[in-house]
């Protein structure tokens, strides 16, 4: 029987705060990300994330996009890799951060030659932390991952990965996204009017969610909820779980206010709404 994502699910993850607390206790995430030609998906992943409770996100990103994210907040860390684009030269030093941070988000704004498929390949062979894999980080995937990764497709992307084109039928939806987390070795959130979630054994579907939430960049704070739970060392299942819940509750939030004029930022601006209605 299939189950459905709701407000309980968050309440485990999501109590009272003791007293004594200091930054790094509720999470330290890596965003890889962005290119000369994006570099608004990583705001959007450490911007969602830092709203959904991480203590701390540093973006590793192209020079060209580091400075753009630097001067859009005070509220972001990133870090300038030489170039452009990410490319192998990159990815050992990514690498020897690792053990300083809890969760890694990968995949926003990168781009997609052969230069940055490449890298992101080495990147996540060698990665050990828990992982959000997202958009162009999709096109860059083996026949087997970490169970501890998350990947959060739409229909399309979906299809790029399985060669199945799964249709607007929630009981083949569920059937194709199981078989794929089991062939992978992951669990999959599939992005869309009901989001579907499976780690090859378990699967839950989350019906939260507006049709206004077709704008681009809901699905980087999609990713960034999801590595925020994962920084708080909840079990990837479970962070696909209650992220696609707060992203879709906050984008329900949104909708009602703004209706057609929706963008990605009024998603992340009403987590603290949905996180907010949590019984602590």
């Amino acid at each position: 029987m299939i189950s459905y994502v709701t407000n309980s699910n968050l309440n485990k993850f999501y109590n009272k705060r003791k007293d004594w607390c200091r930054k790094g206790d509720f999470g330290k995430l890596i965003v890889v990300g962005g290119s000369l030609d994006y570099s608004g998906s990583p705001i959007l992943n450490s911007l969602a994330a830092y709203k959904s409770g991480c203590d701390l996100v540093r973006i590793y990103s192209p020079e060209s996009s580091a400075n753009a994210i630097k001067s859009y907040s005070p509220d972001l860390i990133a870090f300038p890799l030489k170039g452009d684009y990410l490319s192998k030269e990159h990815i050992n030093y990514i690498l020897s951060e690792q053990d300083k941070f809890d969760a890694i988000v990968i995949g926003g704004g990168i781009f997609r030659n052969n230069q940055t498929i490449s890298a992101m390949k080495d990147l996540i062979n060698k990665i050990r932390l828990p992982a959000v894999l997202d958009a162009d980080a999709l096109y860059s995937l083996n026949s087997k991952l970490n169970k501890n990764f998350i990947l959060t497709p739409h229909a399309m992307e979906f299809y790029k990965i399985t060669g199945i084109k799964v249709e607007n039928d929630l009981n083949s939806r569920i059937e194709e996204v199981k078989k794929a987390a089991k062939k992978y070795n992951c669990i999959i959130l599939l992005k869309g009017k009901i989001d579907v979630i499976s780690n090859g054994n378990e699967t839950v579907i989350n019906k939260t969610g507006s049709n206004y939430m077709t704008k681009a960049g809901m699905g980087d704070t999609l990713a960034g909820i999801c590595g925020a739970l994962l920084a708080r060392k909840i079990n990837s299942f479970d962070a696909a779980c209650c992220a696609a819940y707060i992203n879709g509750k906050a984008g329900e939030y949104a909708s009602k206010e703004f209706g057609e004029s929706i963008v990605a930022s009024d998603i992340i601006n009403n987590i603290y709404r949905v996180i907010n209605g949590v019984k602590k």
